[in-house]
This record gives structure tokens, sequence and C-alpha cells, in this order.
């Protein structure tokens, strides 16, 4: 199997294995305990947040360790509404959000509130200008991801929080994808809360985390006991907090020399599957774009089709055929892609594990696949 589907989810880096191999055994303390054993816990647990808080580029304080990157989102999101509903009802966000934004910012517009989902160019982009017309005087949050999981666009997340702040709105960026792959220093990015998932970046699923500016007061998203500094109740599950601040270590030591390996990958696997399979379509932005992804549509075949012909190329789909029909990802279809580009859409994402030969062998599995269809059964 070659694994090209590094943005659904990372391996567990062996580093960060070897982090918590102590909290399955003696490390079993809880944090909010005074004695020796909790004391242990709680160091460990301040250890990984100063580790997530480095990589993010703020104070240990700002971080809140959550279950994953949904709730973080979902904490903000409602978080905010629920705070600063006298102030106002509007809600900003774009149409190719994650489903963890786009659907709390749906059950807020079902329960009265206004929410403005932007459009995006042909590249997956929004533009600033659109995000400056859409504030309001009612408007109370700001919510754009800083890198989409499946084109790996990059929005221009710091001169929108420059507009966010210019009008006194709060700004959040769902930086799944982008953290360990690019910079997320949240200075530089001009936001008041940023969501992370471990599961993006090597460390196990059901951990992340969301900064919340100092100074700036949510209502807990779950009620309890006074974790978290009150903002997160539940006993704080060490052992994977620990893993994520290893896994945050890991990318931030990795990150330049990482981006670079992957993003010349990436290229040769492109330029690949160009050589061989004319009219290739590069969905998404050419540039601005994370190092590790690459979605392209391939002319005249299903991209679900490809992959099942492929069965050794674990990667995703940018469409779904059901009866005869052709449902596209409301990502292309925000991009106005055309369904009879985007059902040959596929998603490779690279990763730390993928070798320069083994992205050859890939893109060979994929031409083969593309042979055979095209031959067998014509042009779909």
């Amino acid at each position: 199997m070659i694994y090209l589907d590094h943005n659904a989810t990372t391996p567990v880096a062996s580093e960060v294995v070897e982090a918590i191999r102590p909290y399955w055994g003696d490390g079993f303390g809880n944090p909010s305990s005074s004695h020796g054993l909790g004391r242990r816990a709680k160091q460990a647990l301040e250890d990984a947040r100063a580790q997530v808080a480095e990589l993010a580029g703020c104070l240990p304080q700002e971080i809140v360790f959550t279950s994953g990157g949904t709730e973080s989102n979902n904490t903000v999101i409602k978080g905010v509404v629920h705070s600063l509903s006298d102030r106002g009802r509007h809600i900003i966000t774009t149409a190719i959000e994650h489903p963890a934004v786009t659907n709390p910012c749906l059950f807020l517009l079902y329960q009265g509130y206004d929410v403005t989902f932007l459009p995006v160019d042909s590249t997956g982009q929004v533009e600033p200008s659109a995000v400056k017309e859409a504030i309001r005087p009612t408007t109370i949050l700001i919510s754009v991801m800083h890198a989409n999981n499946e084109t790996g666009t990059i929005q221009p997340i710091e001169p929108i929080g420059a507009l966010a702040r210019e009008a006194s709105v709060l700004f959040h960026t769902d930086a799944a994808q982008s953290a360990g792959k690019i910079p997320i220093k949240v200075s530089g990015l001009n936001v008041d809360f940023l969501s992370l998932a471990g599961h993006k970046m090597y460390a196990p699923k059901g951990v992340g985390a969301l900064f919340i500016r100092d100074g700036i007061v949510l209502e807990p998203f779950m009620h309890g006991a006074g974790q978290e500094s009150g903002r997160r109740a539940g006993t704080e599950n060490v052992m994977f907090a620990v893993a994520l601040g290893r896994a945050c270590v890991l990318a931030r030591e990795k990150m330049s020399e990482e981006a670079e390996r992957v993003r010349h990958l990436r290229d040769r696997l492109y330029d690949l599957l160009s050589k061989d399979i004319p009219g290739i379509v590069l969905n998404g932005h050419q540039k601005a774009r994370l190092p590790n992804t690459l979605n392209i549509s391939l002319p005249g075949v299903d991209g679900g089709q490809l992959l099942d012909a492929a069965p050794e190329i674990c990667a995703s789909t940018g469409a779904a055929c059901h009866d005869r029909s052709v449902s596209l990802s409301h990502v292309l279809a925000a991009m106005q892609v055309p369904k009879e580009i985007g059902r040959g859409a596929i998603r490779l994402t690279l990763g730390r594990e993928n070798t320069e030969a083994k992205i050859e062998t890939a893109a060979q599995m994929i031409i083969a696949a593309y042979n055979d269809l095209t031959k067998g059964m014509g042009h779909l």
C-alpha cells in the first residue's frame, strides 16, 4: 500500500509513541490532584501546553487542550455567539469550510442567527475585499480556514485578520490542515482564535488544541469542573496532550526541510501523471497551496473508479456518483468546477514516509489504472 491520504489522517510518529509510553503506566495521575502523581501529571500537561504554544507563537496560557479540531471549532463559534449575542447575531465564513465549521454555522442559522457564506474564486481563495464588504455593525465573528483540506489552497488570513481588527470583529481560523506543514504563528496571522487537530500532524486521533487570545472570555463548550482554567471542563487527557506536544516539537523541527521535500515529491508526481495523462486539471491554487497537497481531475474517468482500479493507492476523491448523477464535494462546487471535470477529481496528499521511489510507483499505478479504464470502457 502507498499512503497518499495524509490530509485525512497521519500515522502516529514513533517519537510520539515513545513520549506517551510512561502515561500508560506509572504516569496515570490526575493533574488536578495535589499529591506527587498528580503534580507529575500536571507538569507533563503544562510542558505539553508550552510545546503547542511554541508552534503557534503564543503564550502557554492561551492554549486549551480539546478532543480535536471539531471541538475547537465548535467551542469558538458557539462560545462567541453565546457571549456576544447582545452585540450582534451575524457571522461571516466561507463556502469551502470543513463541516466542523459549516455545520455549527448552519445550526446557528436555524436558531435565528445570520450567517454569510462567502464565495471563492476558481482557485479556492476568498477575496479579503469580499470579507470587508460583508462586515456589518452586527458582525461578531469571522471564521476562515487557513488551508483547505481538499485542494490545499491557502487563504489570505493575515489581511483578513487586519480587516477584522479594524472593524473590532473577532477572527477565527481553522488551521487543522496547515499546522505542522506551514507556519501558524498567530501574531502574523492576526487571529483571535486558532484550531488545530493532532491526528493531522502525527499525533493520535482524539486530541487537539485551541488558541484563545489572552483577555477573551468565552462561555465554555462543556460545563463541569474548572479544568483548563475554566475554559474546558473534564479531566485532562494527559497522555494525548503529551502526544500533541511532542508532535508540535517534531513539526517545528522538521517543517522547513519537510515542506521542501514533500513539495518536490508532489510536483514530481504531478509531472509524471501529466506526461502520460494529457488533459489533467489542477484543482486549487498553483502557488498558494500546502506543499503536500495535489488535487487533480483526470479526464474521462470517475475518480472513485480510478482509485478502485488502483487498490494499492490510499487516496481520496472529490466527487461521488449516485444513480448516474454526480455529486461534487462542496469545495469543488464552490470553486465552480464543472461536473465533467470534478467527477475525475482525486486528492493525493503526501507525508513523511513517502519517498521518491514510492511516488514513482504510485504514478505508474495511477497511469495504468487510467489506461485500463479508458481502454476498456471508453471515455465516460
